[in-house]
């Protein structure tokens, strides 16, 4: 299991939500079509600077793409903060995000084999990273009546968690948090037929030693493990951000074949890096993956 993290010290915790809750309250004063693009605009121009992002952005490009032009990393480092401040002010309008996905296209092989599951009872984990925005899948099938739970990192600040929480939850449930007991809650909800969402591209300690963009990443291996245990289909699922900024196209991958875990995984490493290698603005290069 992942070693708990120590929660803020509270008077940093509930500044720091202030700051992040007035950012919220005022993205939601805003219409969705203006308030999308300025939670991107936000998150670039302001949160992005003060928070260091763009120097370990530009640190893990030169890592896997030395050649890449200055001109063209410092695009990718506001297109990418742009993204997260996207995905932010999306996640934080859980309603109005979904009426605005609810008639999202769907491209891929796996929509019918994900039916198919369902239909005999069979557990399905959807599996992804923090591309595009990370909570389309779950989005758009739960407005087909196919509700799908999550898998989650809860946050370090208390104040924080309680609203994350939230939000997640608002898209679709049920939601569960790493830990010993959400993983109990996670498995009987697979092994009664339900489907789950989990992102793996967060280095993980105790994770397998794999291949992600080229250079040597360490990756938890226990989506594989879950549905090999429990013979769930294992998914990859994408929802890419169309030109517009506001729209998307939900991909559904074939389901990873059952062999090992490490190759398992290993598979859905190559599956997103794929999906970087096309929109490499879409991906949240923020994280410390390689370290």
């Amino acid at each position: 299991m992942p070693r708990r993290t120590s929660p803020l010290f509270l008077p940093v915790a509930w500044a720091q939500n202030l700051a992040i809750s007035a950012l919220i309250g005022g993205l939601r004063l805003l219409p969705y079509r203006r308030r999308i693009p300025f939670g991107g605009w936000a998150v670039s121009h302001l949160v992005a600077p003060l928070a260091g992002w763009p120097a370990r952005i530009r640190a893990n490009l030169a890592l896997v793409w030395p050649d890449l032009p200055p001109g063209a990393a410092a695009r990718l480092v506001r297109a990418v903060c742009d993204n997260a401040g996207r995905t932010l002010a999306e996640l934080y309008s859980p309603e109005d995000f979904k009426a605005r996905v609810r008639a999202t296209p769907i491209r891929g092989a796996g929509l019918e084999a994900i039916l198919a599951a369902r239909s005999r009872g069979q557990g399905v984990i959807l599996v992804s990273g923090h591309f595009g925005n990370h909570d389309i899948a779950r989005a758009v099938l739960a407005g087909r009546g196919l509700a799908v739970g999550a898998l989650y990192k809860p946050q370090r600040n208390p104040y924080v968690e309680a609203h994350f929480r939230a939000t997640i939850g608002a898209i679709s449930e049920p939601i569960f948090a790493r830990g010993r007991k959400g993983l109990a809650d996670l498995v009987r909800h697979v092994k009664s037929g339900g489907m789950v969402g989990i992102l793996i591209d967060q280095r993980i300690a105790h994770g397998a030693a794999l291949d992600f963009l080229g250079h040597r990443a360490l990756t938890a291996t226990s989506a594989a493990e879950l549905a090999l245990k429990y013979d769930c289909l294992l998914v990859p699922v994408y929802g890419i951000r169309q030109p517009d900024g506001l729209s998307f196209e939900l991909v559904v991958e074939e389901p990873i074949a059952h062999t090992t875990p490490q190759a398992m995984t290993q598979a859905i490493n190559d599956s997103l890096a794929a999906r970087v290698r096309e929109h490499p603005e879409q991906w949240f290069w923020i994280h410390r993956r390689w370290k």
